[in-house]
């Protein structure tokens, strides 16, 4: 993947260098059920209740006066990805939505980290974002886990389909789809979930579309591979057969591994951010497992 010649954004916040958020009892809580019930998750308010029950609630004790970020290949790429959607979904917002994009904050963290209105969450809940701040967070030490647990790709190219799909989730909670969930997961239970991880996906897929329009040599065949790689491996399929040896498809919230890829790919090859396009995830005529 060729990023070094992309611009840097200005939102992203290092603050690894300031240790983790420590619980209550000490120490950092290791939640692996909770890793792949919500990997790549939108909200982890939904696991705060698991980590209360194990753990009590993590407290925020990170210093106050950080360190000045640190100056190494994971923070120069988050930038440069960052940027990148920065630069595509300005753009889409004014020509699809006749409004300003609202631009995330992305933050590094270690082990443990408060997210500023979805309360504190381990590393191990993977990625995510959180509507309430609006930001994006990771632990870069995820895509070790990523490649050997989970057999996907720690490649460039993953890294920032990962990036990407959890701004997939910020542009779902400006327009308005995150709020629709509820009224979904009512109906459908788990599965609802379904509907906003694709589309996100399918959101990354469009992002990588445009950010090769204006750089041709950003993506070559090796870049997809690995991107479809990773989409696989965290298909709940995938997931849940290496870990329990066998799939509950009533308890899928994020996907198969065939449907990941499939939306990744069709947002890839269409760039089309129409609210046409992104309506048809939450299509009531279609039920989630037949998307």
């Amino acid at each position: 993947m060729d990023w070094q010649g992309q611009r840097e954004s200005s939102n992203v916040e290092d603050r690894r260098a300031a240790g983790p958020a420590v619980a209550a009892g000490g120490g950092v809580l290791t939640l692996v059920a909770v890793a792949i019930a919500y990997f790549l998750g939108v909200d982890p308010r939904a696991v705060k209740p698991v980590i209360d029950k194990i753990g009590g609630r993590l407290g925020d004790q990170q210093q106050k006066d950080r360190p000045p970020p640190t100056e190494d290949e994971h923070y120069r790429f988050s930038r440069k990805v960052l940027g990148s959607t920065e630069e595509v979904w300005d753009r889409l917002f004014r020509q699809n939505f006749r409004e300003e994009y609202e631009q995330p904050r992305m933050v590094l963290f270690a082990k443990s980290v408060d997210s500023g209105g979805c309360g504190v969450a381990p590393s191990e809940v993977g990625p995510f974002y959180c509507p309430a701040s609006k930001k994006v967070f990771l632990d870069p030490t995820f895509f070790d886990e990523l490649e050997q647990k989970l057999g996907g790709d720690k490649g460039d190219a993953s890294r920032a389909y990962v990036v990407a799909h959890e701004v997939g989730h910020h542009i779902q909670n400006l327009i308005g789809y995150n709020a629709m969930l509820e009224k979904y997961r009512a109906r459908e239970g788990e599965n609802g979930g379904i509907r906003l991880e694709l589309q996100a996906d399918y959101l990354a897929g469009v992002w990588a579309h445009h950010a090769a329009k204006e750089n041709p040599r950003l993506f070559n065949r090796a870049d997809m591979d690995s991107i479809i790689k990773t989409a696989q491996s965290i298909g709940d399929d995938r997931i849940q057969k290496k870990m329990r040896g066998k799939a509950w498809p009533e308890s899928f919230n994020h996907g198969r591994a065939d449907q990941r890829q499939k939306y990744f790919m069709k947002g890839f090859e269409t760039g089309d951010a129409s609210k046409q396009a992104l309506d048809h995830f939450f299509n009531s005529n279609i039920a989630p497992l037949d998307l």
